[in-house]
């Protein structure tokens, strides 16, 4: 069965992008799990975060490895920080956005699926640091590459958006 195998996956050596103005570390892959799952390290800047959304056909977890990010899950809003575990279950809408200077935590998908987005789309990292604003294209996310990746974009206000800020979709 593929994925089935071993591997080991270093963070100072798997594939590095910058995407969204952070650094995203692909520890697991659909290819490397047999599509059950995939995990990535991402770093992030303060006001960094996703608009409302849902992942149809994922699970989506997060361990906070350092700093702190609001989440809006459903209607309710909570707050991560320093070794929480979060899971947001499929088609549940959320949206974040960190709140610390920096934020770095371990983020999973069940089965695989955004990282396949980020690896068609992402600009490879030339150094595992932030990168700098704009590094990256912004992808248009169509209702093709929505329906591709297992995702849904929610209309409506996001209530984790400060007056003036803008933060990637």
């Amino acid at each position: 069965m593929p994925g089935s195998e071993l591997f080991i996956h270093n963070g100072d050596s798997a594939p590095a992008y910058w995407w969204l103005d952070g650094l995203w570390i692909v520890l697991a892959e659909a290819k490397d799990t047999g599509g059950r799952f995939s995990m990535m390290e991402e770093l992030l800047r303060k006001d960094a975060g996703p608009g409302p959304h849902k992942h149809t056909w994922s699970d989506e977890t997060f361990y906070m490895l350092d700093g702190e990010i609001t989440f809006l899950i459903g209607d309710e809003i909570k707050t991560a920080r320093t070794g929480d575990f979060l899971m947001v279950p499929r088609n549940t809408r959320h949206a974040f956005r960190v709140t610390s200077e920096t934020t770095r935590f371990l983020n999973g998908y069940t089965p695989a699926s955004l990282e396949a987005a980020l690896v068609e789309f992402a600009t490879p990292a030339t150094e595992r640091i932030l990168p700098p604003k704009n590094a990256s294209a912004i992808i248009k996310m169509t209702p093709e590459l929505l329906i591709r990746y297992g995702m849904d974009m929610l209309p409506g206000p996001d209530p984790l958006r400060r007056e003036g800020a803008v933060l990637p979709a």
